[in-house]
């Protein structure tokens, strides 16, 4: 599904350049839930915009589901984020003044769905979250938890390849954590590829493997006894 090989980032810093990622080699197989590990500085953050096509390497190439990630200009690599990828992030990224049933549309808007497709591809969708009836609540009605529900709820709808989790539970308690990490468990066993960056040592263990990432470099990448949410 995913394929990087020969990774370099730099970017200038004045007269200085910095090399964040420094001759990576990545595979991720089809349904695979992958955690991406490493302390601030260490390259997660880019190698997730790289794959997520909101930044571009100096170097290497990129391939997903068998297409090159190559050459694109924003209105291609938009083009291709709709179609590959949905994407949960830490602060939940939901529009304040729009319901759950409205932030959960938008992908399906972006893709030219019509209105009566939208509403109900969307109630599928929240429904599979456990939040249909929550469905006209605005954000500011909702709890951490059903936030990050809803905003996982969006990313489904358009039925992408791959799930891009940047710190999905880091806004969250321990215990709505779990939760949030059991429905990502269920998603990935139905056959989702998904990545999760996270620099929680709990959350990355019940994934089904980690990659740690040091100074740019990849230097562990193991198979783990995924830990199952309670």
């Amino acid at each position: 599904m995913i394929n990087i090989t020969n990774l370099h980032k730099s970017y200038q810093m004045g007269k200085n350049s910095l090399h964040v990622l420094k001759g990576i080699d990545f595979k991720v197989g089809e349904g695979e839930l992958v955690a991406i590990m490493g302390s601030s500085g260490s390259g997660k953050s880019t190698l997730l915009n790289i794959i997520g096509m909101l930044d571009v390497a100096n170097e290497g190439t990129y391939t997903l589901d068998n297409v090159p990630i190559e050459n694109l200009d924003e209105t291609k690599a938009a083009k291709y984020r709709n179609k590959f990828l949905g994407f949960i992030f830490q602060s939940f990224n939901l529009i304040n003044y729009k319901t759950a049933l409205e932030n959960v549309a938008l992908p399906l808007y972006y893709q030219g769905k019509k209105r009566d497709v939208r509403q109900e591809k969307s109630l599928e969708y929240l429904e599979k979250v456990g939040l249909k009836k929550w469905a006209t609540h605005l954000p500011s009605e909702l709890s951490g938890g059903q936030k990050q529900r809803v905003a996982i709820a969006r990313a489904l709808v358009s039925q992408p390849k791959v799930l891009l989790a940047d710190e999905p539970t880091g806004a969250l308690d321990s215990t709505t954590s779990n939760e949030v990490m059991k429905l990502i468990q269920e998603i990935n066993n139905e056959g989702k590829t998904i990545l999760v960056v996270t620099h929680e040592e709990e959350i990355a263990l019940m994934c089904k493997r980690v990659v740690r990432l040091k100074d740019g470099v990849i230097v562990e990448d193991t198979l783990v006894n995924q830990k199952k949410a309670i």
